[in-house]
């Protein structure tokens, strides 16, 4: 195990339960390679059980929107099967409820929608923090949330 692979593990020690917001998914499919270290640890762990994961259904919606716009349907299916069928991950639909929370957390800390909807569904799943890459999103304050680029800079 790498320095950095350890420094990731160790950054997400002590959490049992993640939201995961849809970068995470993109920067893994893309194979980024700033961010691949992270993504690779953060799944190896998930696939484990180590830590459970969850996400909304505009996951999915977001991760296909370029395989689409290529014509790369095999793409549309790889992406597909993997998140519904990836282990110690949970894929949920936006209910009425989140729905609510999600307005309220868009006009109290004034972040788009989709960030909200996210962020609102792990609140409604338990998660403990939610993993993003955007550092807007650390002015929420009903969740810990945990950016991609801060554990890379630590690990």
């Amino acid at each position: 195990m790498g320095a950095q692979t350890q420094g990731i593990e160790e950054a997400l020690t002590g959490y049992g339960h993640l939201a995961l917001d849809t970068v995470c998914f993109i920067y893994h499919f893309e194979a980024n390679p700033e961010y691949l270290p992270f993504t690779h640890t953060l799944f190896a762990l998930i696939e484990k059980g180590e830590i459970k994961a969850s996400t909304s259904t505009l996951t999915l919606a977001e991760v296909l929107v370029k395989p689409f716009e290529q014509g790369n349907r095999a793409a549309v299916e790889d992406y597909r099967y993997a998140l519904t069928h990836f282990p110690n991950l949970d894929l949920h639909e936006v209910s009425a409820e989140i729905a609510v929370e999600a307005a309220l957390y868009k006009a109290r800390y004034g972040i788009g929608l989709p960030d909200a909807i996210q962020v609102a569904t792990g609140v409604a799943q338990g998660c403990q923090a939610f993993i993003t890459n955007d550092l807007i999103l650390k002015r929420i304050q009903d969740t810990e949330v945990l950016v991609i680029g801060e554990i890379l800079e630590i690990s």
